[in-house]
């Protein structure tokens, strides 16, 4: 998200344009005879109506966002990184600078914003400025009162993408308060508030025009889609509806030049309350666990193992003498229901282990081919540190740069970090680079790497330099051991 340009006007406020063109119209009386109107007969004088309605929706507008204005913030974030504008293999390093969006949640000083607004920021500035709703002649925004904050870094969690910041201020600050009742509809008008291009306070509108999208099958994480245009920038800003209530904390978007098309994606409002709630009282998210994993049925999936249904989630891995091993759970396991609530696709079997009490059995209905079975699961919550591998990085010896990765040897302390690996070997992925890699593997955060090509790995050197064996084109294959589950890798040598 960041690649800019610029839209002098859009599809959408062409739109916008045609009908405002249609309004005036036909409040001026120019609406042609040919529409039923006897050619004498003057029509119905509801233009008096229509533009009462116009000026009622601009000013609904204008009080919504001046009330969410704000507690909508701009990040600015620096730390070291590779240079972008080397070229010739040089491994120059130099200050890099962001800008992203944020949100105020509670007036002592907490504010929501994106887990990569932040990732690998050394300093972390929260600036605020007044908000100026008419124009004024003589002044521009440059003379607006201008608040910098330097911020702390509560916590993140990078699975959701989200983070938490703190700030200190003698005063109590503007908020969107998080509630528990949540209503977001397909359909509904909402505003997407945040600082693209550094551009703070900047206001669009449009419509949530998808509810629950998952951006893979097998990945958990949903989202909500709006056609309100977004840009680099509006990261961690927020998506708010007609009452000014936050929908969700905008994230990402599809596209192909690096700007608005009308797919903005924010993560809803509960899954931010959850996290928010979370790395407030323990400075990261519990995840409960449960020793075993599942995946999407899919037709195909469904006709090879003659399943009974063709859609909802199949247990794909349990993990030996763990907590579901010895309640009975198997693979090929049909999940049909968590703690009475009926699961139909991933994202709710995410949820529910998600949202589950820590100190509570977890009550699974399963399905083992045509027999109904009730099994109760002891739960254990995942333990500390593992997003925090970043930590022990040491940039000259972890680096695997064909790769783009960070690993660490799978010795202690990391061991002491990981949620016990089935791998006594090998190394585990502690960060990834920003740039682009020669090499763009299929890999994240937390992945140990067992072995190469059925050798087994030894650390981060022995990674290094088997990779340095190989030459363009040949065939290359990881073993790695993904949240407790083996699972393979392949890619090409470029």
């Amino acid at each position: 998200m960041r690649q800019t340009s610029l839209r002098f006007i859009t599809s959408h406020q062409l739109s916008i344009t045609l009908i405002l063109l249609t309004v005036v119209s036909s409040v001026f009386g120019q609406t042609p005879p040919s529409e039923g109107r006897g050619r004498g007969k003057p029509p119905a004088d509801n233009g008096a109506a229509r533009f009462s309605a116009l000026a009622d929706l601009d000013r609904a507008m204008d009080d919504l966002a001046e009330r969410v204005l704000p507690a909508v913030i701009q990040i600015s974030v620096s730390g070291f990184g590779p240079s972008r504008e080397r070229s010739g293999g040089e491994n120059v390093i130099e200050r890099q600078r962001g800008i992203g969006s944020g949100v105020i949640v509670d007036p002592a000083g907490y504010i929501i914003t994106n887990a990569h607004v932040v990732t690998g920021a050394q300093r972390i500035q929260v600036v605020m400025r007044s908000v100026n709703m008419e124009l004024v002649p003589g002044k521009t925004s440059l003379l607006h009162k201008q608040r910098t904050f330097e911020a702390k870094l509560i916590g993140a969690h990078r699975f959701t993408d989200l983070a938490l910041l703190k700030i200190e201020a003698a005063d109590a600050l503007p908020a969107i308060s998080l509630r528990q009742e949540y209503k977001a509809r397909l359909g509904q008008t909402v505003l997407a508030v945040g600082s693209p291009a550094g551009l703070d306070h900047t206001v669009t509108r449009g419509i949530i025009s998808a509810l629950g999208r998952q951006t893979e099958v097998d990945h958990p994480m949903i989202y909500i889609q709006t056609d309100a245009p977004i840009n680099p920038g509006n990261s961690g800003g927020a998506l708010v509806d007609r009452d000014g209530n936050l929908v969700g904390i905008n994230t990402f978007i599809y596209s192909q030049g690096g700007g608005s098309e009308g797919l903005g994606f924010a993560i809803p409002e509960p899954t931010v309350r959850f996290v928010y709630e979370e790395l407030k009282q323990y400075g990261r998210v519990r995840q409960t666990l449960i020793g075993a994993s599942v995946q999407t049925i899919n037709p195909t999936l469904a006709a090879g193992l003659k399943l009974s249904q063709d859609w909802g989630v199949i247990v794909s891995n349990v993990v030996p003498g763990g907590p579901a091993d010895k309640a009975g759970l198997k693979p090929k396991d049909i999940v049909t229901a968590i703690d009475s609530r009926e699961i139909d696709s991933l994202p709710k079997f995410a949820a529910s282990l998600f949202l589950h009490r820590h100190d509570e059995a977890v009550q699974m209905d399963v399905l083992r081919e045509k027999e109904a079975l009730k099994l109760y699961i002891p739960a254990f919550e995942a333990e500390a540190g593992a997003e925090n591998l970043a930590d022990l990085i040491d940039p000259q010896n972890s680096l695997i740069q064909p790769l783009g990765i960070f690993v660490l040897d799978l010795k202690r302390p990391v061991l002491d970090m990981l949620a016990t690996p089935r791998s006594s070997a090998g190394v585990v992925v502690a960060g990834k680079v920003e740039y682009t890699p020669p090499i763009d593997a299929d890999l994240a955060a937390g992945d140990v790497i067992c072995s190469l090509n059925g050798v087994q790995l030894t650390g981060a050197s022995h990674l290094r330099s088997e990779l340095e064996r190989f030459k363009t084109g040949d065939a290359v294959v990881l073993e790695v051991e993904r949240q407790g589950r083996f699972q393979f890798v392949s890619f090409e040598i470029e």
